[in-house]
């Protein structure tokens, strides 16, 4: 057990677990988003590819720990999920599971946000 006056350098294993929730999710995301709209089931000429450039944008937050990104991150990515239920009741064939697979990404990174800010503040509240 750490001194109190000692400040944490290293996360605990519950805090490597969500991070881990978040930042493969987001790259799960990003790669399922590229190739839906790109080579699987493109809506018309494949510009809609670019939604998935503001999922590299949080990574290198997500790989820092750093809380800010988190908390973002959890908001961020319900517009997605929202793309994901929306399309899932609109796109016929493949497009139908491409969607379920973007809804159910968002909400792993929105779980695995959510734990990581929970766990550091209630880890900043007992320091």
């Amino acid at each position: 057990m750490l001194p109190a006056s000692s400040p944490r350098t290293q996360a605990s294993a519950a805090e490597r677990l969500s991070r881990s929730l978040a930042l493969g999710g987001t790259l799960a995301l990003f790669v399922l988003c590229l190739a839906w709209e790109t080579w699987l089931a493109p809506t018309g000429r494949g510009t809609l590819a670019v939604k998935a450039l503001p999922l590299l944008l949080p990574l290198a937050g997500l790989w820092r720990y750093r809380l800010y990104t988190y908390r973002w991150v959890s908001l961020f990515v319900w517009l997605y999920a929202a793309e994901g239920l929306v399309r899932m009741g609109a796109e016929p064939g493949i497009g139908r599971w491409l969607a379920v697979g973007e809804a159910g990404l968002s909400v792993l990174i929105f779980v695995g946000c959510s734990m990581q800010v929970r766990q550091r503040l209630r880890a900043a509240k007992t320091a």
